[in-house]
């Protein structure tokens, strides 16, 4: 795997070279970006951590209550950072992503159009704002709402990402069951870190996907 500091030398050096060229906006091949995040820890320690209580209020949420995209570069946001991360053979217009290959880990489905590609935040701002998320003020939602740290946020077939909503484990998972450990295993961790509750058929949910994982309980 490649380390985080390894993936942005190796994007710097690629725009470097552009503008080096002359090229301003003309399209650019980079290397094959870094792996998102993984989840860290004993998934199963974290899991007990979690405070279970009763799915909270809807009342006063909005999208805009978690600001996104943040900026990362000149005319680029978090989500050119997560499609040039997640892809494979990324073309780049300044630091906008225009073309490149994307496998969806959730259905397995392939793209090469980013406009096909959404961003898919692993635990949905709707459920984090019924978590706890209601007592944050707008700049820690945004914080979380644009987290590149935690395997927060990933690039997916836009039919699943639609799919999911704003459900938990316990009312979606991926159609590839392949990734359920990793999906679980994920959830999980961003639901530690930020300290947010799970109901108690979530946590059934995740234990019941995490089963059969051999691995869970020694990270």
């Amino acid at each position: 795997m490649r380390t985080r500091s390894g993936g942005r030398a190796a994007v710097a050096a690629a725009l470097a070279a552009l503008l080096a060229l002359g090229a301003g906006g003309c399209d650019v091949s980079v290397e094959e970006p870094e792996a998102p995040p993984g989840s860290s820890g004993n998934v199963g320690e974290q899991l007990s951590e979690l405070t279970v209580a009763e799915a909270g209020s809807m009342k006063g949420y909005s999208r805009n209550r978690f600001p996104h995209w943040r900026d990362t570069g000149k005319n680029c946001d978090v989500r050119d950072s997560v499609l040039q991360r997640d892809g494979k053979d990324i073309r780049l217009s300044g630091c906008n992503v225009v073309g490149g290959r994307w496998e969806s880990v959730y259905d397995g489905r392939t793209f090469t159009d980013p406009s096909d590609v959404d961003i898919d935040h692993m635990v949905p701002l709707a459920n984090a704002w019924r978590s706890g998320a209601d007592e944050w003020d707008d700049a820690k939602r945004g914080d979380f709402a644009n987290d590149l740290t935690r395997p927060q946020l990933f690039a997916v077939s836009a039919s699943s990402n639609r799919s999911k909503g704003d459900q938990d484990p316990s009312q979606w998972k991926p159609p590839n069951r392949a990734y359920w450990c990793t999906y679980a295993e994920h959830w999980v961790e961003v639901k530690h870190h930020w300290k947010l509750t799970v109901t108690s058929a979530e946590k059934a949910a995740i234990t019941d996907m995490l089963g059969g994982c051999t691995w869970a309980s020694k990270r």
